[in-house]
């Protein structure tokens, strides 16, 4: 994946694996997440200002994609790539590496809510700003 806008290193942790010895499928969705929370983080600050301005973010929509197995104690990278922001929502593309080899991607849609009452909401002019600089 090329022009990532953040990139987070991991290692496989023993509790992350399977009796199989491969990771369980249910990790790399919260990798994609931890790698998403980085980014947010380095963009706009973090959660904290996010929900400090009133706003946060759910998640719409996950797909993901497995390519080969990730083992106990591997080094992995997670590359986030943002698309431009929409009125309400943000698409992000993930890929999975160890070295340069693709062990899975991910796409994750995310919609702006309102934190009072959890309803869609347009992106803050201050947040798509950001946003944007990073597409």
């Amino acid at each position: 994946m090329s022009s990532a806008t953040h990139v987070m290193p991991l290692r496989v942790r023993y509790v992350e694996c399977d009796m199989q010895g491969r990771v369980f499928n249910a990790h790399y969705l919260t990798w994609v997440d931890m790698a998403h929370s980085e980014a947010v983080r380095d963009i706009a600050g973090g959660y904290d200002a996010m929900t400090e301005a009133g706003i946060d973010v759910v998640v719409a929509a996950a797909e993901l994609s497995f390519r080969r197995p990730a083992l106990f104690d591997d080094e992995l990278v997670v590359e986030v790539r943002l698309a431009a922001p929409g009125n309400t929502s943000l698409r992000s593309e993930f890929a999975i590496l160890r070295a340069d080899e693709l062990i899975a991607e991910c796409v994750m849609t995310h919609v702006c809510v309102d934190t009072g009452t959890f309803g869609k909401s347009p992106w803050p002019a201050w947040l798509r700003d950001r946003l944007a600089e990073h597409a």
